[in-house]
């Protein structure tokens, strides 16, 4: 065990009113109870595990202070010292008698992006830490006996003192400790939990990604296969290969090929390149001409937004608006008003007045369906495992959720409560989806942009109307929406499907987290707020986000082919990416294909439903083709969209001629070009 010094690292979990009990054991004196923090820590590769006295020192002006108001609703009000600088704002509330907070500020704490802070008072009699590497296990206490406390025993037999949590239990530490080691419950004793250290050590692009242990993935997936897919498709390399296999020798050398079939089995009925199916068609192959080159504008301004606003408060040019949105975002000060236009809680035709009264009208309908679930006694839940399962899945989740942002960064955070309540609230909105995870990803930028709890919530249930397909449990939008991506990237590179396939990558699962979720890990939080606010306008056509993915793995097409990677690489190359793509390229990427595509006049019919366009010429089955052509095939997709106005470029970039090959079905007939 390393002497308890001054230490320092990225914070994994942190808890305060976690006290020793220095007298346990003696029967002729009381307990002297030693409050402190217990903190894990991340710190050149290793984790520590840290437990040291509270500080005396505390500055009560960094305290926000929560208090519950007659209808059981969470108030986060500033020190004394802040709470002149809000007042204004608290008398714009929608609703008097729900006595809300429409913002939230926050007060920066000494240590922030994940830094621990150095402590001055130098070594304590009871201060400790030690490296998970020397961790042998972990005893817990009896249920129903008081606090709960766990004990830890290192590898030399050193027995740490009983850490007693009195401000909530000890079940998200052990979750946390999870993510670097296998815990199981000793055969002996149920009470102990067994630590059997395995390789987990994960690159940094994987931090926060595995939520479950590893050694349950393939259960999970039998039981929950759409859970475990978020959890795993998208972050499967050998580092997790090697938890699955287990020690077992023989089982190390795993060809990539069975871990394929492992993933495809995953999601039945999945099977993106299917060969000689009944009810297929092909085409020659297509030419789609030149990529023309295409430039981002200027956000949009306040005042370029107010110019378009009638003195009623109606936006005058909606379509012009979006194109404006779509070619350069919208500056921060105006996302506040735009995205409640763009995610359809706000109509585009009404006025200000009727904005102002559906509020209040909405302000009503969330606090009630708030009070359904925050009324709800301890007894009551006892007796709704769907509401515990949520409860439990919620506070996991929120808790991890973006906490290196400073809207949701350190302990006891108002923007943690907000998410918090949000999501279960959705849970009464929707109660036939309830909550599922990957969820708190799509509802954090929403919050951190609307800094109100009823205008976040409603623009996340607008923003889950379209994205509720990707969460249901059949996963039909996650299946239909990788088939489609398969398609439009053999229309535009057959040569680097072909490649794909011919690494068991076929399928596309490593860009299942980017579909699922809408890039939210991929980009930096600013990145995302542009990247979202773009796909809103929904434009140049339907179904852009797959043209940002086509983008993207075009940009990454010649190293993957150069360099020759394998299954694993391939997956591992992937992740990797996150947090390193340009966004303002990638949209021009994505701009250019779907312009090219609609130059194109003979765009097979299974692409033109993708992107909702209706006036291509399309090859009928009956085409002339050539005995010894290289030919695919390809279901056709079930639904057609009205395209949008598109807009014009004549610019001109650098021609792509590879031909390619895309499939068709036999129900295809000719369109007349317009």
């Amino acid at each position: 065990m390393a002497a308890a010094g001054v230490v320092s690292g990225k914070i994994i979990y942190e808890q305060e009113g976690v006290y020793i009990h220095s007298s346990c054991g003696k029967t002729n004196d009381q307990d002297s109870l030693i409050s402190g923090i217990l903190r894990v820590l991340e710190k050149d590769a290793e984790v520590i595990v840290d437990w040291r006295p509270l500080d005396d020192a505390l500055d009560s002006s960094s305290i926000l202070y929560a208090r519950k108001d007659s209808s059981s609703v969470v108030e986060w009000t500033q020190a004394p010292k802040e709470r002149g600088h809000r007042g204004s704002e608290h008398l714009n509330s929608y609703e008097a008698e729900w006595d809300m907070v429409n913002t939230v500020s926050f007060k920066r704490k000494p240590h922030t992006n994940g830094d621990a802070p150095s402590h001055r008072n130098g070594k304590s009699k009871w201060s400790f830490l030690f490296s998970l590497t020397d961790l042998k296990s972990i005893k817990q206490n009896k249920e129903g006996m008081g606090w709960s406390y766990l004990v830890f025993c290192l590898k030399d037999d050193v027995v740490l003192p009983a850490l007693h949590f009195h401000q909530g239990d000890s079940k998200l530490l052990i979750e946390s400790l999870e993510k670097y080691v296998v815990l199981c419950e000793s055969p002996q004793d149920k009470r102990t939990l067994l630590v059997n250290c395995q390789n987990k050590s994960l690159s940094q692009s994987f931090e926060n990604l595995l939520d479950e242990p590893a050694y349950g993935l393939i259960q999970k997936i039998k039981k929950d296969p759409y859970t475990a897919t978020m959890i795993g498709f998208s972050k499967v390399t050998n580092y997790i290969f090697d938890s699955l296999r287990g020690s077992d020798p023989s089982t190390h050398q795993r060809p990539p090929s069975e871990m394929a079939d492992f993933l495809s089995d995953a999601i039945s009925g999945l099977k993106i390149n299917q060969q000689e199916e009944p009810g297929f068609e092909v085409i020659t192959r297509i030419d789609l001409g030149e990529r023309p080159v295409v430039q981002r504008k200027e956000p949009v301004s306040l005042e370029e937004w107010t110019k378009n606003i009638d003195s009623e408060g109606r936006i005058l040019n909606v379509d012009s608006m979006k194109q404006m949105i779509f070619r350069g975002g919208l500056s921060h000060a105006l996302r506040k008003q735009a995205w409640k236009f763009l995610l359809g809680y706000f109509p585009w035709d009404s006025t200000k007045e009727e904005r102002t009264q559906l509020q209040k009208q909405k302000t009503d309908e969330y606090f009630r369906m708030k009070l359904q679930w925050k009324s709800v006694s301890q007894e009551q839940e006892k007796r709704n495992s769907r509401l515990r399962d949520y409860r439990s899945l919620i506070e996991k989740d929120v808790n991890r959720t973006d906490r290196t942002n400073k809207f949701y960064e350190g302990q006891d955070n108002p923007g943690l409560i907000l998410l918090h309540d949000i999501l279960m609230t959705y849970c009464m909105y929707d109660f036939d989806l309830g909550y599922v995870q990957g969820m708190s990803d799509l509802l954090s930028p929403l919050l951190y942009v609307m800094e109100n709890e009823v205008d976040a919530f409603w623009c996340f249930a607008s923003y889950m109307d379209q994205m509720h397909q990707n969460f249901e449990e059949q996963m039909q939008g996650m299946k239909t929406q990788l088939i489609q991506l398969s398609t439009l990237l053999r229309l535009l590179d057959s040569g680097f499907c072909s490649y794909l396939e011919s690494q068991d990558s076929g399928y596309l699962y490593f860009c299942f987290r980017w579909l699922l979720i809408r890039f939210k890990r991929e980009f930096s939080f600013l990145d995302i707020l542009r990247l979202w606010e773009v796909m809103w306008t929904e434009l140049p056509c339907k179904n852009f986000h797959l043209l940002l993915c086509c983008a993207i793995l075009e940009s990454e097409k010649q190293q993957i082919m150069e360099k020759h990677y394998g299954f694993n690489e391939i997956l591992k190359h992937i992740n990797e990416l996150s947090m390193k793509i340009d966004v303002e390229d990638i949209l021009c990427k994505a701009e250019a294909i779907s312009l090219q595509m609609v130059k194109c006049k003979e765009l097979p019919q299974a692409v033109c439903e993708i992107l909702g366009l209706q006036d291509s010429e399309v090859p009928t089955p009956d085409s002339d083709i050539g005995e010894d052509e290289n030919v695919v095939m390809t279901p056709r997709p079930t639904s057609a969209f009205q395209s949008n106005a598109l807009p014009t470029h004549s610019a001109s970039g650098a021609r792509d001629d590879s031909p390619t090959q895309i499939p068709v079905s036999s129900d295809v007939c000719r369109l007349t070009p317009a």
